[in-house]
């Protein structure tokens, strides 16, 4: 453990979602000091209990709140997304803008949570860093937009670390991924499984505390790294939704039937429902397989985290309230 004299200092923005607690927990794990921003600081403190935080009363919306509470940080971890999948340029284009200026103004290194939108169909079955990113949907090209404002922000001092990764799961993921949100309803035992793509095509998945684990270790060597990396974060690459489908019959100990979403009458709901537009935007990435190449990640760490299948379903349905703790 470092002394109070030498002991790092992490701003986390977005404390209370699935990346940012994770990143929270690996990051103290390590001896980290975590500061949170958040608009209501007991709010954030009764869902996160058991983590020693200095709270900081502020919006990320509100840029002087960003700096202020970047004053003296070491690292910025922006974890901060819109929820339900909607508001995405209102929201996440200026409050990763008041990132970058805080990363810049403190000398933090920036980190910030990739994922597979910014690729269409010309990007192939397997990708790495350098593979074309050419959007075909709306979010895929704001997000695109949001590492291009990284890249420039770096060229200009607010060193950054991107940590592209695959659809997430694991415990806090309640809102902010396809498993906690479409796949299974938190709060309630597992009674079927209602799966976005077809079953028999490969998908890559991500558990959230492996995904942590990797920006922590990254951060114990940022001083090393370029003023900007992105890494691709492999997870575990499935062949088909009974490799997901078996795990969780497993944990549950029992089966599970598992049904195909209704994409058909989700595109009738599309003029009365944002969040069915903004679901229907992304089916064709269940439609192909699209694998992360972490070839590079592997040659910094010289190894991925990864936690087997079974047990990181059992924390994900634990950690959801969808099964007994024992």
């Amino acid at each position: 453990m470092e002394t109070t004299a030498t002991r790092k200092t992490a701003l986390i923005l977005g404390i209370t979602g699935g990346f940012g607690s994770a990143v929270a927990n690996s990051l103290a794990a390590r001896g980290w000091q975590v500061r949170a921003l958040h608009r209501n600081p007991e709010a954030g403190l009764a869902m996160l209990p058991a983590y020693d935080i200095e709270w900081r009363l502020g919006d990320a919306m509100n840029q002087v709140d960003v700096c202020a509470a970047a004053q003296g940080v070491d690292l910025i971890v922006h974890g901060l997304n819109p929820p339900k999948y909607q508001r995405w340029r209102e929201l996440a284009i200026p409050m990763l803008a008041n990132s970058i200026v805080a990363a810049k103004a403190s000398g933090a290194r920036l980190v910030f949570p990739g994922n597979v939108y910014l690729y269409g169909d010309d990007a192939g079955d397997v990708v790495n860093e350098n593979s074309p990113r050419n959007p075909i949907t709306e979010k895929g090209k704001i997000r695109l937009e949001m590492e291009q404002m990284i890249a420039e922000g770096a060229r200009h001092g607010a060193r950054a670390i991107i940590v592209r990764a695959g659809d997430f799961f694991g415990p806090g993921g309640q809102t902010s991924s396809w498993f906690g949100s479409a796949m299974i309803k938190p709060g309630k035992p597992v009674r079927s499984v209602i799966y976005p793509g077809q079953p028999e095509i490969a998908h890559g998945w991500a558990f959230l505390p492996d995904v942590a684990e990797t920006v922590a270790r990254l951060a114990e060597l940022e001083a090393d790294l370029p003023d900007i990396e992105i890494y691709h974060f492999g997870g575990h690459w499935l062949a088909s939704a009974s490799a997901m489908m078996a795990a969780i019959q497993r944990v549950v100990g029992r089966k599970v039937p598992l049904r195909t979403l209704p994409w058909p009458l989700m595109k009738l709901l599309t003029p009365f429902s944002g969040l069915m537009r903004e679901l229907m935007e992304m089916r064709y990435l269940w439609q192909k397989p699209l694998r992360l190449d972490n070839s590079k990640l592997l040659r910094v760490l010289g190894e991925e985290p990864h936690t087997p299948l079974d047990e990181a379903m059992r924390i994900t349905l634990i950690g959801l309230g969808c099964t007994p703790s024992h």
